[in-house]
């Protein structure tokens, strides 16, 4: 590598850093001492089934939420959230494949609310059809609804309360839990464009509260690259610093004790339930794993004859709240709701929760993909803002990518055309040398320095590529704003998900019931890409075992990437897919002035 692109790589890495820290600094939080965490394994006792002739659901719905609460438990059953359409402009649900699926082929399992309600003038109503995402699992035992008021009796969740109150907004319930006096009251907020998807709840306690908890309930599942992305976080203070934290899901269930969370998010990687306490509580969580058979997913009614989502491989989550051992009245602010930045920007200017955090990365690349997918954001924002699509706004993304990586690209281009005239000296090296392997690579890296070519300088440039691609691969399975985002309408309609070109019945194996094209034509980008780059002569006679062997791992690269990328979101295809077009170009213009000015 020469000492120009030595010099630019150390500045472009330090004006990016650069530029990340002065666009999203860190907010700093008031003082507390640095708390200790410990886990430990806690087993989750079982319930009775509940009685359905003993329920009765309650609505109140605001253009944002439908809330569908339970006389059992006094809990949340569903929370369910509008689609975007004419008679909700202002949400920012879209609506994805499986929704249309629900709503053609199993409508009768496809109304919002579930069962009949009664709403808060005093009427009694069905269910509507496809109207709603729903942000929980629904038909689930009442112990495994939201807002649960729970105590160590795996009866306390069937508990009948009472409705006192219900209004267009608000919802009052009033019961006894093990002795124990609960009043919950739910309400929506009058401004609700203020803070979008979030309510406030009251909980009055009068009694023993030892062993009473709340709970966030089991969201839904969201399928990314052909598995789930559900996930578990809270924030606590460290260092006079606001701090997230992803806990590992469980086996079976662990409880974090040691510290009072600030908030603690029950997410399915699009939408989360924050339950944000305004009052203290006792220190430490509980989070549970909830066997898939136990709280299925909607998916599992999708061609159930061939078990294409099979509940036992969802599990759920749920995550509860310890009380103070004291009666009172604690206060609750309640996102439930999508994952959109703008969306919790709003939440946070209102309740000043800092609940953008719980769209940090975390994992072992963490420190790579989090700088970089935030850089990568803003950009595409400033691209949307001009486009108004979020597919053209990738393409773009990826156009100004390679324009900042061109210095590298082209070093990297020179080396390989350097590379690929030396390739027949390099073939009668070998050939001449072929029974003294030690002395070929004696001359072949004579010949390498002779030349001023360093063998390895096509793999650099890649290298520093994979950070920005980890990164849009964080990005792009993570992030609201694509998930339903239409591209090229009836191909690419999701970029969050795989493009559909078209479906069928009965599932295949890898290839499940549809047909994806786009990874398609990434493998053959690829292929042509490693044949243009290529070292070795193009005459297959000509080349040596080492050339064939070569040749045949950079296909067999070619395959394992079609492969890997299958499963993989539009909206990371086309980044991809778009970038190799870009690199064939300048590589096909740049050999042709390179050949021409020698």
């Amino acid at each position: 590598m020469d000492k120009r692109t030595i010099i630019f790589v150390v500045l472009m890495t330090a004006t990016f850093y650069a530029v990340n820290h002065f666009l999203f600094p860190s907010k700093p939080t008031p003082a507390a001492p640095a708390p200790v965490v410990q886990t430990t394994a806690v087993p989750m006792t079982k319930a009775p089934a509940k009685s359905s002739s003993d329920e009765m659901l309650y609505v109140i719905q605001n253009k944002y939420q439908q809330l569908v609460v339970s006389n059992l438990g006094g809990a949340i059953a569903e929370i369910n959230l509008p689609f975007q359409s004419k008679e909700h402009p202002d949400s920012v649900v879209r609506k994805i494949r499986v929704d249309t699926i629900l709503e053609k082929d199993y409508p009768q399992k496809d109304r919002f609310p579930a069962s009949a309600y009664q709403t808060y003038e005093g009427t009694f109503k069905e269910g509507t059809v496809d109207n709603y995402y729903p942000l929980l699992r629904r038909n689930v035992d009442p112990r495994f609804y939201a807002m649960s008021t729970q105590t160590t009796d795996p009866e306390s969740a069937n508990t009948v309360f009472k409705m006192t109150r219900l209004e267009k907004n608000v919802i009052q319930m009033k019961g006894t839990v093990s002795g124990t006096q609960i009043t919950k009251t739910y309400a929506l907020p009058e401004d609700d464009s203020a803070a979008p998807y979030s309510f406030d709840m009251m909980i009055e306690v009068s009694g023993n509260t030892q062993d009473l908890s709340l709970t966030t309930g089991v969201p839904e599942v969201e399928i990314v690259s052909g598995s789930s992305t559900q996930s578990l976080k809270y924030r606590m203070t460290r260092n006079q610093k606001g701090v997230v934290e992803q806990l590992s899901l469980p086996k079976t269930a662990t409880s974090v004790s040691s510290i009072v969370p600030d908030w603690i998010a029950n997410s399915n990687g699009f939408f989360a339930i924050i339950l944000d306490p305004q009052t203290d509580m006792r220190s430490g969580f509980t989070a549970y794993k909830i066997p898939g058979q136990d709280v299925p997913t909607r998916l599992t009614i999708i061609d159930s004859e061939y078990d294409l989502y099979p509940a036992d491989k969802y599990p759920g989550y749920d995550m509860r709240l310890p009380f103070k051992n004291s009666s009172g009245t604690y206060n609750f602010k309640v996102f439930a709701g999508p994952l959109a930045k703008n969306i919790l920007e709003k939440n946070d200017a209102v309740y000043h929760g800092d609940y953008v955090a719980v769209q940090s990365f975390h994992g072992w690349f963490a420190f790579i993909s989090e700088p970089f997918a935030k850089f990568l954001f803003f950009l595409m924002k400033i691209f949307y803002s001009v486009v108004h699509s979020w597919g053209f706004a990738i393409i773009l993304l990826t156009i100004a990518l390679r324009l900042m990586l061109y210095p590298l690209n082209a070093w990297s281009i020179k080396s390989t055309v350097k590379m690929q005239k030396l390739a027949p000296k390099l073939s009668q090296l070998q050939e001449r040398y072929k029974k003294d392997p030690k002395k070929a690579q004696v001359e072949i890296m004579g010949l390498y320095k002779e030349h001023g070519v360093n063998p390895l300088g096509g793999c650099f440039p890649l290298l520093i590529q994979m950070p920005f691609l980890i990164g849009m691969f964080d990005l792009l399975k993570s992030t609201f704003e694509l998930r339903g985002a239409s591209f090229i309408p009836g191909w690419i309609d999701n970029l969050a998900a795989p493009d559909v070109v078209f479906t069928w019945h009965t599932p295949i194996w890898f290839f499940g019931s549809s047909f994806h094209l786009l990874p398609i034509l990434l493998g053959v980008a690829m292929f042509f890409q490693q044949r243009m780059s290529a070292t070795v002569p193009k005459d297959p006679s000509k080349m040596t075992d080492q050339q064939k062997q070569q040749r045949f791992m950079g296909n067999i690269m070619t395959v394992v990437f079609t492969v890997l990328f299958y499963n993989f979101p539009s909206g990371l295809n086309i980044y991809w897919l778009s970038s190799m077009l870009l690199g064939i170009l300048q590589q096909w213009w740049m050999t042709k002035k390179i050949r021409l000015t020698s």
